[in-house]
C-alpha cells in the first residue's frame, strides 16, 4: 500500500471511530418510568428497615 492510501484509510478509520462515539442512545419514557420506579422501591425498602428495627427495639425495650 502507499503511504496515501494508509493515511486515507486510518482518516477514515479515525473519523468513523469519532462519529460512532459521539452517537448516544438518548433514554426512553419507560426507562426513566423503569427508574424512577427503582429508586421508590429501594426508599421503600429503607424504610421498611427503620420501621423493622423500630419495631425490634420497641420488644427489646430499647429506646433510641
Amino acid at each position: 500500500m502507499k503511504p496515501s492510501q494508509i493515511f486515507s484509510a486510518a482518516l477514515i478509520l479515525s473519523a468513523s471511530i469519532v462519529a460512532l462515539s459521539a452517537c448516544q442512545k438518548q433514554e426512553g419514557p419507560m426507562e426513566r418510568a423503569g427508574k424512577d420506579l427503582d429508586k421508590a422501591v429501594q426508599s421503600v425498602g429503607q424504610q421498611v428497615e427503620k420501621a423493622g428495627d423500630s419495631i425490634q427495639d420497641g420488644a427489646k425495650g430499647d429506646k433510641k
